[in-house]
């Protein structure tokens, strides 16, 4: 039994010690992506050359070298590995840049974290397309409205039969005439023939060539989009389109030669429809009397032989009166009572709502436009607590918290290299220098630039470095 329990317990401490080796593992890859950005991020990019040289495969650089255990000293102390002279890859790196290395407090451990992160990073896929000056935007793909061309479509197509059955009606009673009143003769009927040959042909190519147009959704085919059952492009529409102006025109064509052939054959029935017609037309727009009839509707009062006839009001005008009560009864019910609809001054104020979240998307929209030729001095204090945030995670390595300079220049005092203007401030930040400022465009967008380097031109004037630069009085 004691052999049993000192087995078991040396199986627990050897899963003891492999469980603390994998979580020192995870650890360490987790910490070396917030060591990177906390310690190297201000001199150095991922992937590239900056103000620092790109740290990936830096490690292994050294250890060809034979210096791998000299990386170590040459982060924590760089400057007297460069004064021993011990290290050929410490002086190499000297001459890449003017600006020397900052010491950093970090354990052997924490060096190995931060270059593992390096090098197991790797750029994320490009998703936009490059425009302008650089700017980017998203590739833009044009998606037809199914849901509105399907609608289309069924309009177009119901139209298209109602044209195609009046064709034929047409065609029918054409060839009617032709057996009864031409006792069938040879030509009259194939005219008709060809007309109705020519339009069964259209027909079965208009209906064969949409057919192949078209697209038929099966069950799943939709996905997430919710798609319709058919999917019409908009070139199908167009077809449709051209297809019914196309059965218009024969439409109208048949429809010519039908009255043409029926004032020829009866003549006497074109007279009378015309007649009824107009009747028609006249009982619908002015409901007046027939002068024959005008005896009926005299009123008995007679003044200087003059007698006054009793009419109807117009119809078209009787019916737009009623019209307008009926307007009038919804107009109330939908605005006042029930207040569906909005009045004028409510509409007025939602629409100036809507405006002004467009007006204020648009400007920030806009605020991405911003370069080293149209940056303006921000004094806002949202946008100076933002530009001090921003200096703090970006500036302070080389510059101190206020501003007072140590790798970098003096930044609170009136000496100034590249300009003390926002403009020229804007382009520093942005750029970078040749004298180990390292480009921030890479990190920050035109906003935060301007924000930054407000944020900089407002800083207090502090002792610390010595001048560097020229003086620049206003």
């Amino acid at each position: 039994m004691k052999r049993k329990s000192t087995t078991m317990k040396n199986a627990k401490n050897i899963l003891m010690v492999l469980l603390i080796t994998i979580s020192a593992g995870l650890v360490k890859a987790q910490d070396g992506e917030g060591l990177f950005k906390s310690k190297c991020n201000t001199c150095h990019a991922l992937g590239k050359n900056s103000t620092g040289p790109n740290l990936k495969g830096v490690k292994q650089k050294w250890e060809d070298a034979g210096e791998g255990e000299m990386l170590y000293e040459w982060v924590k102390n760089p400057q007297t590995l460069i004064a021993s002279g011990n290290s050929q890859q410490a002086l190499a790196i000297k001459e890449y840049s003017p600006t020397d290395m900052t010491p950093q407090a970090v354990s052997n451990e924490e060096i190995d974290a931060i270059l593992s992160f390096v090098d197991s990073w790797e750029p994320a896929a490009e998703t936009a397309t490059k425009t302008g000056d650089g700017a980017t935007s998203p590739e833009v793909t044009y998606v037809p409205n199914y849901d509105r061309n399907l609608t289309m479509f069924y309009f177009l197509s119901i139209l298209l039969i109602i044209q195609v059955i009046g064709i034929f009606v047409l065609g029918g009673l054409l060839t009617s005439i032709v057996k009864l009143e031409l006792n069938k003769k040879r030509n009259g009927s194939d005219v008709v023939k060809m007309i109705a040959v020519v339009v069964g042909m259209f027909s079965l190519i208009a209906m064969s060539n949409t057919a192949s147009a078209l697209s038929f959704m099966q069950p799943g085919d939709a996905g997430e989009e919710a798609l319709p059952w058919l999917l019409v492009e908009d070139s199908d529409i167009f077809f449709m389109i051209l297809v019914n102006i196309f059965a218009l025109g024969i439409l109208l064509y048949m429809r010519r030669s039908f009255m043409e052939m029926l004032r020829t054959i009866r003549p006497e029935m074109v007279v009378q429809r015309s007649l009824r017609r107009k009747k028609t037309v006249n009982k619908v727009l002015t409901d007046a009397v027939p002068i024959e009839e005008e005896h009926t509707i005299l009123m008995h009062h007679e003044y200087d032989g003059i007698r006054e006839l009793d009419n109807n009001l117009p119809p078209w005008w009787l019916w737009g009166f009623y019209f307008t009560i009926g307007f009038a009864i919804v107009y109330i019910f939908n605005y006042h009572i029930l207040k569906t609809s909005d009045l004028q001054i409510e509409a007025y104020n939602k629409d100036m709502k809507k405006a002004d979240i467009e007006v204020a998307a648009y400007l920030e929209k806009m605020a991405m436009n911003v370069d080293e030729n149209t940056a303006t001095l921000l004094t806002e204090t949202k946008d100076l607590s933002a530009g001090k945030a921003i200096f703090e995670a970006n500036c302070v390595s080389c510059h101190l918290a206020n501003g007072s300079g140590e790798i970098g220049p003096n930044l609170t005092d009136k000496y100034w290299v590249y300009g003390y203007d926002i403009k020229d401030v804007f382009k520093t930040v942005k750029n970078g220098t040749s004298k180990g400022m390292p480009e921030h465009n890479s990190k920050l967008n035109p906003v935060q630039i301007q924000q930054v380097s407000s944020y900089v031109l407002s800083l207090p004037e502090a002792a610390g470095k010595a001048p560097d630069g020229e003086i620049i009085r206003e």
